[in-house]
């Protein structure tokens, strides 16, 4: 936003009177009366000043949609803004701890800033729909914790904060900005300081030196020069932070860098500094925080408090924020040693932020009122020790379970630990495999090795350990819950050790709230226990300077460990009743329980690639890329580059004047695909870009990928799959992605035929066929798709021939091939425009297709307003299974996000049934084929199919298995009015066998 000086003249300010007196300039005897009583009996007054609009839009980004059950309001800002405003309160009663406190609120967009400038903050958009009509009940909830809210017409919240922080500065006292922003850093000084709540940072003087280097008193020189894109403050164009700061240090400030511009160098700084002079001088009074703003109300009123705890209890009540609520208890917050803010605070990597315990009971049979404890974790490096925690762990019947690896992979990472619970802050971590970190040299860094002199850590024997927690791990008599076990069950598979039974939190969650926010154990961790997790770049690093977590030393280590085994088992306790009493513990028990074990063998097995044909492919497709490459120049008529889509726009619609260009937001022409293939059609240039962009792609996400993810010693690769990442059930493939390989074009054909079985084997392709067609026939009833498919009739001839009065056995191809996308498009929610481009008709024929398809099976059109309804009323939809899948665009107040949320709610039910029945086959699958004596294995999973390696002697009888475990997938919970038919065969490779 914009900023004030302490330097300010008054011929550099057209503004209110106020707007200029310099904050170093104000003496205590100068101060009004009302605003006088600074001191009380003790220390001087210590305000802290909370910048409450950054902490909103902070909390509004970081959390997931949340709306309030009983009427659908949102308050996923407000849940986020009370955890945060907390955690201060908590935080803040130590010794260094402040007298006084406030949250300052920004009143109105218009300020006296736009009299000085009309552009001022003109390019932000409005808020998120969602998050207007939290404002007020942010407001709200300040003054329910007891915090004095402030705001001024006419005036930034950045103002008020500068005003009162140069009233208690000057009057002998101190002040605490709660805020990151740079635009509040021009106030820092010996007697203000800033505190970053997210980082746990005290930001002083160095820390501004660090970032911009510059001191604080220069930021409004350095702002004035760099301009901010955010509130469309002009500055000078093409200098950034960097240059900025190098100026002022060479001139010494900015009023003699503009009176002395011409003497600069440097040509195109010389000419931007003399040229926009005015707009530069014009920028500095823009970013300058005025320290004179008319204060609201006096300091005094700001003395720290205690909330009510009756009114605290009734505003989290009324937002039924239940947990929070246990968690606050009366609201009284009692001291303790230290402040969060006191400047010699420990660094969160030396020490981690421990939270104090919210009740003052050391044990609670409800987790929620238990903060998290880390002092209370234990670092396990006694076998004595280590026996008596698996003897209680086996005694409790259930114990949360984590690995820590120094790598991503499952299939290939290093085991640095484990670590367990048993209760709230009953945690422990094993270390295994720590050691010491490497040492800087002069050579760079030094691993130690043989020549390392330092002692060996204090840890377990790694073999020792994994025999003693063996029989705890696979003992059927303990519930082992785990987050995101597959992971876990992988890195242990790999030691010999298969964990079971297991309760999968991030899975539970899955299926009570599919769709409502993520699933990842921080996310859930604040969401149902208020607590946030220590982040891994706390204990390991960020960037360049990270390292590995066997380079963490133990203390942090543990910490960070034991808290991810307790969080889990304490969400565990949370989540898991509901399963019952929602109604959903058999779409848990049968389409989530059985999956991370299967996929982690699946991880495990890989698939095997070659190498060869591959790098061979890529060699052909670079070669490819090279010809088409030298075509677009010819056709261009000069050199430009191909995999730049400014220079793209900058010739197709620049050069070559092409009709229909469309600039985006940051003024760049737009070159997407759908633009160029409108294009193509009238034009060769187009043409050539898609196809150098098809070969980019295919070339960089796989032929070049594939070799690279590949383990050398084996050829295969290994995919991880993700369980809870699609709303519908769906599974995710990352690390490499081997689910969007083109499976229609000759190029994705080539690609699939380097995925070859082992010697003596074949590759198995099992695929459903024409599936989520089957399910809306079945799900929407619909007479005409059931005869068709269960006479084995080629559905879309079936549909054409209904459609059009076409006999089936006179059905021409292009006839075919409309119903075709009609049928898909149905399922999909097509409009009579993408029905048109499909097609490559006019949107009235696209239209009448659409309303004849719809005549001629009613039931479908019966089906879609019956799921519209559905979702309207609940919010969510079901599949047949049971699934429930929560549309939130439903609830929104723009017109076009609850079409859209439409849309999705149609197809849900249908995409989410397929991905439940092949959940179901893969669940039994291997089971099945071990009852039958094969060694066929199940390899891959790509939406409708299922790859397996089986032994050649293998294939007669490992087909027919196969087809009948996917066919038959959805019984007894399920049985299908249509036929479910699987197509499969065995072939070296998988093009040839899909």
């Amino acid at each position: 936003m914009a900023k004030p000086g302490f330097d300010a003249t008054p011929g550099d300010v057209e503004g209110p009177p106020a707007y200029v007196r310099p904050m170093s300039d104000a003496a205590p005897d100068a101060l009004p009366e009302t605003d006088r009583p600074l001191t009380q009996d003790g220390p001087a007054v210590r305000l802290w000043l909370i910048d409450a609009s950054a902490y909103i839009f902070r909390a509004y980004h970081a959390l997931p949609p949340l709306t309030r059950k009983s009427d659908g309001l949102p308050v996923g800002a407000v849940q986020g803004y009370c955890n945060m405003l907390w955690k201060l309160l908590k935080d803040m009663k130590g010794a260094d701890g402040p007298t006084h406190l406030a949250a300052i609120f920004d009143h109105s967009e218009k300020t006296f800033r736009n009299a000085l400038y009309d552009q001022y903050k003109a390019n932000r958009s409005a808020p998120p729909e969602d998050l207007v009509p939290q404002f007020p009940l942010v407001r709200d909830a300040t003054r329910a914790f007891g915090v004095h809210c402030v705001e001024l017409p006419g005036y930034e919240a950045d103002d008020l904060i500068a005003t009162y922080a140069c009233k208690v500065r000057d009057a002998g006292g101190e002040c605490v900005i709660v805020s990151s922003d740079k635009d509040l850093m021009q106030l820092i000084g010996p007697s203000v300081v800033m505190w970053d709540p997210m980082k746990d940072r005290r930001l002083a003087e160095d820390a501004v030196m660090e970032k911009f280097g510059v001191t604080p008193d220069k930021m409004i020189d350095l702002q004035a020069l760099i301009g901010d894109s955010v509130d469309n403050v002009p500055g000078a164009p093409g200098i950034g932070p960097k240059t900025a700061a190098q100026l002022l240090d060479e001139y010494g400030d900015l009023d003699t860098l503009l009176e002395r511009a011409g003497e600069i160098k440097q040509p195109k700084r010389r000419e931007t500094l003399i040229n926009f002079r005015d707009q530069i001088l014009l920028s500095r009074q823009l970013v300058r925080l005025t320290c004179d703003a008319p204060a609201p109300e006096p300091i005094d009123d700001f003395r720290v408090r205690d909330p009510d705890p009756q009114t605290l209890a009734d505003f989290l009540e009324t937002m039924e924020f239940r947990s929070l609520l246990r968690r606050v208890g009366d609201g009284k917050l009692a001291g303790h040693d230290g402040s969060a803010f006191a400047p010699a605070r420990p660094a969160p990597l030396s020490a981690p932020v421990i939270s104090p315990r919210y009740a003052p009971q050391a044990v609670s049979a409800d987790v929620e009122k238990q903060s998290v404890d880390h002092d209370a974790y234990h670092c396990i490096r006694d076998l004595a020790d280590l026996d008596a925690f698996i003897a209680r762990a086996t005694e409790a019947g259930v114990v949360g379970f984590d690995t820590e690896t120094d790598a991503l992979s499952a299939t290939h990472a290093g085991l640095c630990g484990v670590s367990l619970a048993i209760g709230p802050n009953d945690a422990c971590y094993v270390p295994l495999t720590h050691e010491h970190p490497p040492v800087e040299g002069a050579g760079g860094l030094d691993f130690g090795g043989d020549t390392d002199a330092r002692p060996p850590l204090d840890q377990l024997d790694k073999p020792t350990v994994l025999a003693r927690l063996k029989g705890l791990l696979e003992d059927p008599g303990v519930l082992k819950v785990v987050q995101n076990g597959k992971y876990d069950l992988a890195v242990m598979a790999r030691r010999g050790i298969r964990v079971a039974p297991i309760d999968d939190t991030m899975l539970i969650s899955y299926v009570l709230e599919g769709g409502l926010h993520g699933h990842g154990m921080d996310e859930l961790s604040r969401l149902h226990l208020g607590h946030e997790p220590i982040p891994f770049k706390s204990v390991a690093g960020t960037g360049k300077a990270q390292k590995s977590f066997k380079h963490v030393e133990l203390k942090p280590a543990t910490c960070y460990a034991a808290e991810d085994a307790d969080v889990t088992l304490r969400l565990w306790r949370i989540l898991k009743p509901r399963l019952a009493t929602e109604r959903l513990a058999t779409v848990y028990e049968t389409l989530e329980r059985g999956m991370p074990a299967v996929l982690a063998d699946m991880e495990l097995r890989g698939i095997r690639v070659d190498p060869a044909r591959l790098r061979r492919l890529s060699s052909e497709f670079g070669l490819r890329m090279a010809e088409l490459e030298a075509q677009a120049h010819e056709i261009a008529g000069r050199p430009f580059n191909v995999g730049s889509p400014r220079q793209i726009g900058e010739i197709l619609f620049g050069e070559l004047n092409l009709p229909g260009g469309k600039k985006t937001a940051s003024g760049q022409w737009e070159t997407g695909a759908a633009t160029l293939e409108g294009l193509a059609e009238t034009h060769a240039l187009p043409r050539v870009l898609l196809d150098w962009r098809q070969l980019s792609k295919l070339k960089g996400t796989y032929t070049d990928a594939l070799v690279a993810a590949m383990d050398p010693q084996t050829d295969r690769v290994h995919t991880s799959y993700q369980l809870a990442a699609a709303t519908t059930g769906r599974l995710a493939s990352s690390d490499p992605n081997l689910q969007n390989i083109p499976i229609r074009t000759e190029t994705g054909r080539q690609i699939r035929q380097a995925f070859i079985a082992k010697d003596g084997h074949v590759l198995i392709s099992a695929d459903y066929s024409q599936i989520e067609l089957r399910l809306l026939a079945h799900i929407g009833d619909i007479p005409e798709l059931k005869r068709a498919f269960k006479a084995g009739i080629d559905i879309h001839t079936a549909t054409a021939s209904e459609m059009f009065g076409v006999p089936v056995a006179d059905m021409d191809p292009e006839t075919r091939r409309r119903a075709k996308a009609i049928n898909f498009g149905i399922v999909y929610g097509i409009s009579a425009f993408g029905l048109a481009n499909q097609l490559g008709i006019d949107q009235g024929e696209a239209g009448a297709y659409i309303k004849t398809y719809f005549e001629r099976f009613p039931g479908i059109r019966t089906y879609m307003d019956a799921t519209r309804a559905e979702v309207r009323s609940l919010g969510f939809v079901s599949t047949v299974f049971g699934r429930k899948i929560h549309i939130p665009a439903i609830a929104s107040k723009s017109g076009a996000e609850r079409q859209f949320g439409e849309r999705a709610a149609i197809n849900a039910p249908i995409q989410g049934a397929a991905a439940d029945i092949i959940r179901r086959a893969m669940i039994r699958m291997p089971g099945a084929l071990e009852a039958a004596g094969l060694e066929t294995k199940m390899l891959l999973q790509v939406h409708d199919e299922l790859v397996f390696e089986a032994p050649e002697a293998e294939v007669e009888a490992a087909i027919p298995l196969i087809k009948r475990i996917m066919e038959g997938a959805a019984e007894p919970a399920v049985a299908l009015s249509v036929p479910l038919v699987v197509d499969a065969r065995a072939a070296k490779n998988w093009d040839e066998a899909h």
